[in-house]
């Protein structure tokens, strides 16, 4: 089975084509994806910084630079699964209960599936209604987070 690859820099200069994740094909069919990398572009359960709701378009863009392959290692994830961007969640820019709302029935629907849902955010409130999702359909989970800034407080 052919394996979606993002698109060779030699291929197409990396400033340019898909602003999906490491330029992967979009998806809107589940069914034949192993990950499924998704946006939640939220940023009303801030209580001081907004912006977090760019996070998952500026790190696609960046996303374009990263090699499909580690050189040190070895790592070729995509010879092994098929991956694909299968866009942001819809959220409700002025609700942020809707929006949990929304984050957790769209995590109950993509978890309906075989399929790794891999999800950029947004602030940390998106956490919590995709581990309930995760826990719901899997029992317990642990977590591990990436943030973007020192998070230094008590």
């Amino acid at each position: 089975m052919a394996r979606n690859q993002p698109i060779s820099g030699n291929d197409l200069a990396r400033f340019s084509g898909p602003g999906t994740f490491m330029r992967l094909p979009g998806a809107s069919d589940l069914s034949t994806l192993d990950v499924a990398v998704l946006g939640v572009p939220m940023d009303i359960g801030t209580s001081w910084r907004s912006g977090t709701r760019f996070g998952p378009k500026q790190v696609r863009n960046e996303s374009a630079m990263i090699r499909p392959y580690n050189i040190q290692t070895g790592a070729a994830p995509f010879d092994s699964l098929q991956v694909a961007d299968i866009g942001d969640l819809a959220i409700n820019t002025f609700s942020l209960s809707d929006s949990l709302r929304i984050v957790a029935e769209s995590y109950d629907a993509i978890l309906k599936q075989s399929v790794i849902p891999v999800a950029i955010g947004g602030d940390h409130s998106i956490t919590l209604p995709i581990l309930r999702a995760v826990a719901a359909r899997h029992g317990p989970v642990a977590l591990g987070h990436v943030v973007a800034h020192a998070v230094v407080n008590d």
